[in-house]
């Protein structure tokens, strides 16, 4: 690592942890969706949206911490660019929950929870990375493991496609599952954008 003359501000480590950790509660949530019937799912949405938004508390006060702080850890721009992928793995994960219970989806397509499980091991690696930003060590093995399981999560995704368009579905509970899944996608793509950037901030430090 590189050696610095200058104080830094240490919070932002503790911060991305505590992002990092509220998003592991939000992919537990989602595992409690998979196996919940219609009248639990409202409870569970409620639960998942109070996350988010604790989440978003944890986003602000990152950048209000940026935004106060004359000497950073490592790049502005990257602290702006890794909170922002957090904040966005959670809003992704909070939509698909509430498009959910909105269109009253009775059963979700076999697959989904394929989706899910790679989400929630993706949260589980995230949230072990983050305390490593400390020190930069052992953050290698984190960003290809993510890496490799957004790529499972794109196998998956084709695959749910494929299923949506093989006419067992009406037209209408098509767009609504396409809706829920394509939004699961996109937070597998959140966690490696995540991963990518700690990968560049590891670079620049290294």
């Amino acid at each position: 690592m590189r050696f610095r003359l200058t104080p830094r501000e240490t919070s932002f480590y503790d911060m991305f942890a505590a992002s990092a950790d509220n998003i592991v509660t939000g992919s537990k949530l989602l595992m409690e969706l998979l196996g919940a019937d219609a009248s639990a799912r409202a409870e569970i949405a409620e639960r998942m949206r109070a996350a988010e938004h604790a989440g978003d508390d944890a986003t602000h006060a990152i950048f209000h911490q940026l935004n106060s702080s004359f000497i950073t850890p490592f790049d502005r721009e990257d602290i702006y660019n890794l909170a922002s992928s957090l904040d966005d793995i959670m809003d992704f994960m909070e939509e698909a929950v509430d498009l959910v219970v909105l269109y009253q989806v009775e059963e979700l397509p076999k697959g989904v929870e394929q989706q899910i499980e790679v989400l929630s091991r993706a949260a589980e690696l995230t949230a072990e990375a983050m305390p490593n930003l400390r020190t930069m060590e052992n953050l290698t093995e984190y960003w290809i493991e993510v890496n490799r399981l957004e790529n499972q999560a794109d196998q998956i995704h084709r695959k749910l496609l494929a299923q949506l368009f093989n006419g067992k579905y009406d037209a209408i509970e098509v767009l609504k599952l396409k809706q829920i899944v394509d939004v699961l996608e996109e937070a597998a793509d959140a966690f490696e954008h995540v991963a990518n950037t700690v990968e560049t901030i590891a670079v620049k430090e290294s």
